[in-house]
């Protein structure tokens, strides 16, 4: 499984409900490492318009 608004964070399972379980674990250590980033001003957005 993979969570296509956050670039990089995928999961497995063995069956469908430990992937969901998975995945949902993945998204919240995904969003927690963004939010030390930020912390740490090591994270910084950009707006790019085309």
């Amino acid at each position: 499984m993979f969570c296509p608004t956050l670039k990089g964070c995928v999961s497995q399972g063995e069956t469908e409900e430990e992937a969901l379980e998975n995945i949902k674990d993945a998204i919240k250590t995904y969003l927690e490492s963004v939010e030390d980033l930020k912390r740490l001003k090591k994270l910084r957005t950009v707006e790019v318009s085309v």
